[in-house]
């Protein structure tokens, strides 16, 4: 599906395809694709536990930024 997507510091537009997860519990963006497009990243104080569907911790460690 196409969404929009908006940059906070300078409120650039971008349109991509994306696959939407309705039963995700946040929202979240490849940070390979987020360095490609120019998102500004910041590090987060509390790093979020990343779990697959089975609940076991997923291999690719906690969202950190």
């Amino acid at each position: 599906m196409k969404v929009g997507l908006e940059k906070l510091e300078n409120h650039e537009g971008i349109a991509v395809k994306a696959l939407l997860d309705s039963r995700a519990t946040g929202l979240f963006m490849n940070m390979t694709f987020a360095r490609k497009k120019g998102f500004r990243m910041e590090k987060i104080k509390n790093p979020l536990l990343v779990k697959n569907v089975d609940g076991t911790v997923n291999i690719g460690g906690e969202i950190m930024y």
